[in-house]
């Protein structure tokens, strides 16, 4: 009867041994930021997010401004291209999630010459409030089709500081307004820099932030000073994440294949052309490696992902792209440590 007994208690260590040896890491949000193009998306088109083990994709109907001072968005046009639309949006999302691909649709505004949306400001009150209009029908639109589309995250606005700083009531009313259309989840895409400052994130389900936090002045930063530099951030990102009880999203994070890409990761200058692959792989592999793990932080997307990508990026490309470049395999790596 000993030896049955002992016999059943080494094979538990073992089970237990075996099962401690094999604990799977916590899913995170493994995202692509998923750029519109002229045309419809096939499953050929989606195969590489597999390949790159990403379980979610942000579509991105936009909307476009004149000027700055300009309170009128046009979007849903016939001169956009097909997946900045409507009609568009929907077929985007119905190839992603037949591919079992999750979504968060994140309507963007797109200023002419490509000026920074957090500086849009109206002069007058009344421009105040026609943007206000035009910025909630436009939001409401999609809030909509993301509902009829079973999407599992909606974000209400993205690096729009002057106008949330100028309209706090307006922004508190239109998350009324969002829930009564849309049941899924909430974020907003703060900027790095806005975040701390954003007033409604008690009102939302995800603390969401772009997070081009800087990391390094230096050419080609060493992954040990990548890693070092997010020390600071990390300890007010998860001071944030308890004070709201709310868990932190990266709705876009990136680093582009330059030199000095870590010095103002937000940069997107046509004048910085010297490629440097490393610099690229060093800053994407410290944000895994600080971020992915941590209890306070559900995931994010990467920023930014092509519909065709046998013919895009490259050992040539300077912009953010991961793809056909080092970095995809890092990325690739770490979201299947974090998949189901």
């Amino acid at each position: 009867m000993r030896s049955v007994l002992h016999f059943l208690y080494l094979i538990t260590l073992c089970l237990l041994s075996s099962c401690s040896a094999t604990v799977e890491k916590p899913q995170k949000i493994n995202g692509v930021s998923f750029v519109a193009s002229r045309l419809a998306v096939d499953d050929e088109h989606v195969a590489p997010l597999i390949e790159l083990n990403a379980n979610y994709a942000a579509v991105m109907p936009f909307g476009f401004i004149r000027e700055l001072a300009h309170p009128e968005i046009n979007f849903n046009s016939e001169r956009q291209w097909f997946g900045e639309t409507e009609k568009g949006v929907k077929q985007y999302i119905e190839t992603l999630q037949k591919n079992h691909i999750k979504i968060m649709m994140k309507p963007q505004i797109w200023v002419r010459k490509g000026e920074f949306t957090g500086f849009i400001k109206m002069a007058h009150e009344e421009d105040w409030k026609l943007l206000e209009n035009s910025y909630t029908d436009f939001i409401l639109t999609y809030a909509r089709v993301a509902e009829d589309t079973h999407v599992d995250i909606f974000c209400i606005g993205t690096e729009l500081e002057n106008f949330i700083d100028a309209r706090p009531a307006y922004w508190e009313e239109l998350i009324v307004d969002i829930r009564k259309v849309y049941k899924g989840k909430l974020t907003y895409a703060a900027n790095w820099d806005e975040y701390d400052r954003t007033p409604f994130w008690a009102d939302l389900d995800y603390i969401g932030i772009d997070a081009y936090f800087p990391l390094s002045d230096k050419k080609t930063p060493t992954l040990a000073e990548c890693k070092a530099a997010w020390a600071p951030y990390k300890k007010q990102l998860k001071a944030f994440s308890e004070e709201f009880h709310k868990p932190i999203l990266f709705t876009e994070y990136g680093y582009r294949s330059v030199d000095y890409t870590a010095e103002a990761p937000w940069k997107s200058d046509r004048e910085m052309t010297a490629v440097n692959m490393e610099a690229q792989s060093n800053a994407m592999q410290s944000l895994f490696e600080e971020n992915w793990s941590e209890d306070w932080f559900a995931g994010g997307f990467v920023w930014k992902w092509f519909h065709d990508h046998n013919n895009v990026g490259g050992d040539k490309d300077t912009q953010f792209t991961p793809q056909n470049k080092p970095v995809e395999a890092i990325i690739s790596t770490t979201y299947k440590q974090y998949q189901e």
